[in-house]
């Protein structure tokens, strides 16, 4: 249990900037319990739903959005939208596997990973939009909304570090190594849970939905670069809460 506690902690370290301390001996914890992923993402979600309950008391739907958007990179940090930027650069460069991977660790930003961060952040924030207008009728359906969008975003970092095979060394490698289909398992009904007593039915569909978007991350990355590395990963994480977000956002404004 103590080793749970600590890769727990070291979770938070890793992927959010909650000032909890990380090391490398905590890393290793950590990728020993990557099940433990989608559990850091509910605690995001929560903070983002306390956050996103009280903006939306006081400033209509577009602000809220703005402001849950802003709030979600806060406490999140810039590496996994990094990561998403760097997928997008490879993704759009032309060539040979190797130059593709070169334009993907390029430090620079191209045009190939400002549009997927473009489409991204413009799909978050629409469909918070759209969940966020239905406040009157369903008044907890914003911050349930980002506590399954966030744990599913977890989850899909999961799903594509256990069917993926590592690119090169790195985190990434350390993710892809040590992530079995028992960790995606346990990940996979921790989240469902989650996203059930979140928003029942619906919350089974964004996760149904957020894990297709991920599997579709993985099949890009195969074909494009042979292999999955951490910018991938971290990319999953943003595309994933994105297929969640407009899962929910475009069932309530069809409804």
């Amino acid at each position: 249990m103590k080793e749970i506690l600590f890769a727990l902690r070291s979770g938070f370290g890793f992927l959010t900037t909650i000032p909890v301390g990380i090391s490398m001996e905590g890393i290793e914890k950590l990728m020993k319990h990557i099940y433990l992923f989608p559990v850091v993402g509910t605690v995001v979600g929560l903070l983002l739903a306390g956050i996103g309950s009280a903006t939306s008391e006081v400033l209509p739907p577009i602000l809220t959005s703005a402001v849950v958007i802003i709030f979600i990179y806060y406490l999140t940090g810039i590496n996994h939208i990094d990561g998403l930027a760097d997928f997008g650069d490879g993704v759009a460069a032309h060539g040979t596997l190797e130059k593709k991977i070169a334009a993907m660790r390029d430090t620079a930003v191209g045009t190939g990973g400002m549009i997927f961060c473009i489409i991204v952040i413009l799909g978050v924030f629409s469909s918070l939009v759209s969940i966020a207008e239905k406040k009157e009728t369903l008044p907890y359906l914003l911050p349930f909304a980002l506590i399954a969008a966030e744990t599913c975003a977890k989850q899909t970092m999961v799903t594509v570090a256990a069917f993926g095979k590592k690119l090169h060394e790195g985190f990434g490698a350390m993710t892809v190594d040590n992530t079995k289909i028992s960790d995606f398992a346990a990940g996979l009904v921790f989240t469902g849970v989650i996203c059930y007593l979140a928003l029942g039915s619906i919350g089974i569909g964004a996760l149904i939905v957020s894990q297709s978007a991920g599997l579709l991350v993985l099949n890009t990355a195969n074909r494009h670069f042979g292999g999955v590395s951490g910018d991938i990963v971290g990319a999953s994480n943003e595309i994933g809460r994105l297929a969640a977000l407009m899962f929910i956002g475009g069932y309530v404004w069809m409804q």
